[in-house]
């Protein structure tokens, strides 16, 4: 699986082929993340800073224009939507 970016990551890195093969692991895991978990999941980790939910909401919103594939734009009620059902 992903063979030429193992073959790529070991050649122009110090990762060994295992490594290589776990890093690329990891990374996809993280992007097969839908966007419903990356809202509930961002939510948890803001409100432990102690961000407030209209901090946090404008917070995710933002950061969901940065993600891989970014999704359409979701206005703050759908954020929390999502959280709260």
């Amino acid at each position: 699986m992903h063979d030429e970016l193992v073959d790529h990551l070991t050649r122009s890195t110090a990762l060994s082929r295992g490594e290589a093969l776990r890093v690329i692991q990891d990374v996809l895991a993280y992007f097969d993340e839908t966007t419903e978990d990356f809202v509930r999941r961002r939510h948890r980790e803001l409100q432990v800073q102690g961000l407030v939910n209209a901090a946090i909401f404008e917070r995710i919103a933002a950061d969901l224009k940065y993600r891989a594939v970014a999704p359409p734009e979701l206005t703050l009620r759908q954020l929390r939507r999502i959280v709260y059902g």
